[in-house]
């Protein structure tokens, strides 16, 4: 599995023949937009910087388009979506945290959560954590919440995503992980996983 960085809270996600977009900003949005063709698309809030699934279709490859709680299942991959109240940018609306099975690893998404309460639905069923994606930053998260959230909910890797480089540094002082170099790109195997305790990667936008 390859996991690459497109900005805000953007990610690619490969395995083999098999690309998914997490949250990819919409044309309107101020984040830079990352076009690539992807198969399966999962928004968490609607919003200009995380519903633009437009920029995850490339050619004749069109997504199958995730935005909100419930339960998935497209080309073998598993997807669980809890929602909650949220705010962003003086938005309401329902963020939805994912929880996706591919290759045998539990990815988690937090979306643009400002709120580190999680739903009890939320609660109860997200355990056995590989990499969780966390927000950090204007609008979602603080760095001590972001962190505090991350050790409670017990991954394997933590992965912050943030636009804002002072939050990242606050983040990473928080998680005593200063000296953690940015990254192009993350390439795991579920065995390279053994043994870790909410490592934290950075990657390239």
């Amino acid at each position: 599995m390859v996991i690459s960085y497109g900005g805000g809270q953007c990610f690619k996600v490969s395995q083999g023949n098999l690309t998914l977009a997490f949250n990819p900003p919409a044309k309107g949005s101020k984040l830079a937009s990352a076009k690539f063709g992807a198969d399966i698309a999962l928004v968490s809030f609607d919003h200009e910087d995380f519903n633009g699934v437009e920029n995850a279709a490339f050619g004749e490859r069109q997504p199958f388009v995730i935005e909100g709680p419930g339960e998935y299942e497209v080309k073998e991959v598993a997807v669980r979506g809890f929602g909650s109240p949220a705010e962003y940018r003086g938005a309401k609306s329902i963020n939805t945290v994912y929880s996706v099975m591919l290759e045998g690893m539990n990815l988690v998404f937090l979306g643009a959560l400002n709120n580190p309460e999680l739903s009890a639905a939320a609660k109860q069923e997200l355990d056995d954590i590989d990499v969780l994606f966390v927000p950090v930053g204007e609008g979602v998260l603080s760095h001590g919440a972001a962190y505090k959230l991350a050790v409670q909910l017990e991954p394997k890797v933590v992965v912050p995503m943030c636009s804002d480089a002072a939050a990242l540094k606050s983040f990473l002082k928080e998680a005593g992980a200063e000296g953690t170099k940015a990254e192009e790109k993350l390439t795991i195997k579920k065995k390279d996983l053994e043994g870790k305790e909410a490592e934290v990667v950075v990657l390239k936008s």
